[in-house]
């Protein structure tokens, strides 16, 4: 069973302090075997999950995990390095995140890890058929967020909201707050204890489990 190890933890820790391109050079060899064994988690964490979403059955870890190097040309932060390690598992992997919902593995240390999923920031098309979907089958789409074992893991789902009803929909809808969301997220932070511990691994798995509903509700398009 793969782990995530302190070392991998500190050199992220020890990047966030030295954000740099000379130092990262100095600790390449550090950041390769980080990122090795970071790929071996998700490529495990993968063929796992292929047991209840057969739909991912060879999809590969380096095409879900996001490159270190931040995209510096659009932002006044040019900080060249992110400082956590990302993977987005779906269909296709990672360069399909604005067309299927998914898993996301985060690791940061600090206490910043995470486990997500969902649909972030739809495109508009996409967002319009949860929206129609949610309007049609809200009492199934309810039973999902309200699973004990999806709130057990993820409390309640999250995202940014519009301030009034969505174009087509009335505000009176009996699940206008759930039509006014533009993102529809849940996710779980995890301590640096727990990304450590010999049980992260299950865990993972047992959170990708209880949020496969929702991300099939939010692919039905």
């Amino acid at each position: 069973m793969e782990q995530i190890s302190k070392s991998t933890l500190d050199f992220l820790a020890d990047l966030k302090y030295h954000n740099e391109r000379e130092w990262f050079n100095a600790n390449r060899k550090r950041y390769n075997e980080a990122k090795a064994e970071y790929e071996r988690f998700v490529q495990a964490i993968i063929e796992r999950i292929v047991d209840f979403d057969p739909i991912l059955k060879g999809l590969e870890a380096k095409n879900c995990m996001y490159r270190i190097n931040r995209d510096i040309r659009f932002t006044p932060d040019k900080t060249i390095y992110k400082t956590h390690l990302g993977a987005f598992i779906a269909k296709g992997g990672k360069k399909n995140g604005d067309r299927f919902a998914g898993y996301y593995i985060h690791i940061e240390p600090g206490n910043n890890s995470m486990i997500a999923g969902g649909a972030y920031m739809p495109p508009m098309p996409w967002l319009t058929s949860i929206r129609n979907n949610i309007d049609e089958k809200g009492e199934t789409f309810l039973k999902i967020l309200n699973d004990s074992r999806f709130r057990a893991v993820f409390g309640e789902i999250e995202g940014e909201k519009l301030k009034g009803a969505p174009k087509g929909f009335s505000r009176d809808n009996r699940y206008i707050d759930l039509l006014k969301m533009k993102s529809y997220l849940a996710s779980t932070i995890i301590s640096d204890k727990d990304v450590l511990n010999a049980d992260f691994f299950d865990f993972t798995i047992k959170a990708c489990k209880a949020m496969k509903p929702l991300n099939d509700f939010l692919n039905d398009y």
